[in-house]
């Protein structure tokens, strides 16, 4: 008759068996764990969180104010605020989706404070020179960010929430909490806008 198996390679089994759903379990459960440690006054654990979404979180930032020193303050922020309302995250959304839709609001006040945007620029073209060498000029992500930043904020958003972050319709209307038909339109309206205002910056 056959032997049974050692209890040790049993156990390696089990435990491998064990790792494999661990990896399976869903990545919001494990987030909800970093924020409740974080309540109790867990700091590494809140550590982890920033470490873990500062990079989507700064993409938002840089997409919408462009690469600067305020697109990183606010971008910084992002976790300050979230830190300091850390108790009222229910968990109802994905945490990396609640931190973009601190990170859009910021954003849009900031622009709005600041006026960072210029009806001209898209009138008349002026504002639109990207500076610096040919090798800047010649820099497609350069090229992109700054027709971004060239956007009006409502048609910005939407596109850095559909086509930059890879949210749905349906999500990016939740973030902005605007209907979706409302998202599909600026995001058809952004495009056109974008491509004037490359086919622009590419003539400069």
């Amino acid at each position: 008759p056959p032997k049974l198996r050692s209890f040790p390679l049993l156990k390696e089994e089990v435990l491998n068996l064990f790792s494999f759903f661990i990896k399976l379990r869903p990545d919001n459960d494990y987030d909800l764990e970093l924020i409740q440690k974080s309540i109790d006054g867990d700091m590494d654990s809140f550590k982890q969180i920033v470490e873990k979404y500062q990079n989507k979180v700064a993409r938002v930032t840089t997409s919408m104010l462009g690469r600067s020193y305020e697109a990183e303050d606010v971008g910084q922020e992002v976790f300050i605020r979230f830190h300091n309302s850390i108790s009222k995250f229910k968990g109802d959304s994905n945490l990396g989706t609640y931190l973009v839709r601190i990170a859009i609001n910021l954003c849009l006040n900031s622009i709005k404070k600041e006026n960072k945007f210029k009806t001209s620029s898209l009138s008349n073209g002026n504002d639109l020179s990207l500076g610096g060498d040919e090798e800047t000029k010649n820099d497609i992500a350069s090229l992109i960010n700054h027709a971004l930043c060239s956007l009006k904020p409502e048609f910005r958003s939407v596109v850095v929430l559909r086509n930059i972050e890879g949210y749905t319709t349906k999500e990016t209307a939740a973030i902005l909490e605007i209907p979706q038909g409302t998202v599909l339109s600026r995001l058809s309206r952004g495009h056109d806008k974008l491509r004037e205002i490359i086919i622009k910056l590419e003539q400069i």
